[in-house]
């Protein structure tokens, strides 16, 4: 089964191409647009209408254990993000 995951690469190649712009602006704009989102999201949660919410998760520190080695280590606290789609975004992906 072959992964079809999306890189910035193939946004800018997408945004070049369908807007005109070159790589170079292209580039800059999605790279501009992920410091806003990341700048954002870690100031307060950010909810983009009709498309969904980003919210900011504190993970404490913790004990974990490798499955196959039973050995145990502490996985250190960190920040992960939480993605909840929107209701018009569920309705046109499930939409036939």
């Amino acid at each position: 089964m072959k992964k079809n995951n999306l890189t910035k690469k193939d946004l800018v190649k997408n945004l070049s191409i369908k807007k005109g712009f070159s790589n170079n602006f292209s580039a800059k704009l999605i790279n501009d647009l992920l410091n806003i989102l990341i700048n954002t999201i870690k100031i307060e949660d950010l909810r983009l209408k009709n498309i969904g919410a980003f919210k900011l998760i504190k993970k404490k520190k913790r004990l974990g254990r490798n499955p196959k080695t039973k050995k145990e280590h502490i996985i250190i606290s960190r920040n992960s993000v939480s993605f909840v789609a929107s209701k018009k975004l569920l309705e046109n992906l499930n939409r036939k």
